[in-house]
């Protein structure tokens, strides 16, 4: 299911109902237009598959010790963008405004992570 983009007008008042937290979802605006990103399945497969010989585990190791580089950062909002319906490369984005610039690409990056592989509070897992 495709989410409706909000109006412009209401853009900013309704920002945070794009990233769902419960849902996987970060935003994140990229040139002026916002972004559902989202880490699905066959996302992270992508993101797998682009790492080489690295893993995920070893991904988010470099994010929970603070040691990712900005190619681990720039991976994370392919795939999470590619998760939410964009039909981009990497190669699209080299030239990109990220609105909050690099620290809040890093931050989105890392918030898809934690919201990809944690459980909402209350939730067990079976």
């Amino acid at each position: 299911m495709r989410w409706p983009s909000p109006p412009r007008a209401r853009l900013s008042s309704r920002r945070s109902d794009m990233a769902n937290p419960w849902t996987g979802r970060v935003a994140l605006v990229i040139d002026g237009q916002p972004h559902v990103l989202k880490l699905t399945l066959g996302a992270l497969a992508e993101l797998e598959a682009g790492l080489g010989d690295d893993s995920l585990v070893a991904l988010v190791t470099r994010f929970e010790g603070g040691g990712y580089s900005s190619r681990d950062v720039l991976a994370l909002i392919v795939a999470g963008l590619r998760g939410g319906g964009w039909r981009g490369t990497a190669a699209d984005l080299i030239a990109a405004e990220v609105e909050g610039g690099p620290l809040a690409a890093a931050r989105a990056a890392a918030q898809l992570l934690v919201r990809a592989f944690t459980l909402p509070e209350g939730e067990a897992a079976s």
